[in-house]
């Protein structure tokens, strides 16, 4: 199997930074861009609004966005991925989302320019409410969808290059309810730009629930498989595998010991010095097979 390219696990460390360097300076270039075109609108129009006025319209806007908007987008994006076997349901889900987000925007950026304004000794109007919140509405439902864009083929690219697993032979997976038994496979298939390979099923050392997909543990590194813990593990020999915590399985095969804890939950040391959860409900099963397995 292939390892890895050096240059992914380099980036890891870097990723959050690099993500929130392109954010911010993504929202700090709209933001002195919109501030510099309006303040020339207004010398154009002969507007009698002091210079600093802008600043404050667009400063407010930038920073709730930053602040509060991207994470929140990040976040529902990451726990309702936009899968087009579901579209008109995510759709609706989306556009319920589209109005929340408009909703804390418009109030918070509201609030900060109230703030803003009496700092400097003057009162600012928002005016018409529904009238403001439609126009508000439409620019945030277009920036809403951009942003979905941008952090979904962001996501698409990484898993890519990361390595995505799948069962050969099969579709997308899906995340409902199993219609039947799942066949038991002995290998995944591992799409990485433009490359694939067979990953078996004894090479798997854990896997652990991420969101809407399950990271295979191979190696040291982890592939994502877009499915459900459960629907996982009932494709996953019951006698090579075992369920220790509600985000986490484990092979067998690479457990060293069990740490039991004061709180009746425990530790699971994996022979690759891999420290796992594992659950109070799941600890004395787990002790049994794994001194069936000794």
């Amino acid at each position: 199997m292939p390892n890895q390219p050096l240059s992914y696990q380099r980036y890891l460390p870097w990723k959050p930074w690099v993500e929130a360097g392109l954010w911010t300076a993504l929202i700090l270039a709209n933001f002195l861009g919109n501030s510099l075109t309006t303040l020339i609108d207004l010398r154009r129009l002969g507007a009698g609004s002091a210079s600093w006025e802008p600043v404050v319209w667009e400063g407010s806007s930038a920073l709730v966005w930053l602040l509060v908007l991207v994470p929140g987008v990040a976040w529902f994006t990451g726990r309702f991925p936009f899968y087009w076997h579901r579209l008109w349901r995510r759709l609706a889900l989306y556009a319920v989302a589209s109005v929340v987000l408009c909703l804390v925007h418009v109030l918070a950026m509201v609030g900060l320019r109230e703030l803003a304004y009496a700092a400097m000794g003057a009162d600012y109007d928002f005016g018409p409410w529904p009238r403001g919140l439609a126009y508000e509405y439409l620019k945030d439902a277009r920036d809403f969808a951009a942003m979905v864009v941008l952090m979904e083929g962001y996501r698409f690219l990484m898993r890519r290059w990361q390595g995505e697993a799948s069962l050969p032979g099969s579709g997308v997976e899906d995340d409902g309810p199993a219609a039947g038994p799942a066949p038991r496979p002995e290998r995944f298939l591992v799409r990485k730009l433009g490359r694939e390979f067979l990953v078996a099923i004894d090479e798997i050392e854990w896997l652990q629930a991420s969101g809407n997909y399950v990271n295979l543990r191979v190696r040291g590194r982890d592939y994502p498989l877009r499915s459900t813990l459960a629907r996982v593990e009932e494709q996953l020999d019951p006698g090579r595998f075992a369920r220790i915590h509600r985000s986490h399985v484990v092979a067998l095969s690479q457990v060293a010991s069990i740490e039991p804890l004061d709180s009746g939950d425990a530790r699971v040391h994996l022979k690759d010095g891999s420290v796992l959860p594992c659950s109070r409900r799941y600890r004395q099963a787990l002790r049994e097979r794994f001194d069936a397995q000794g």
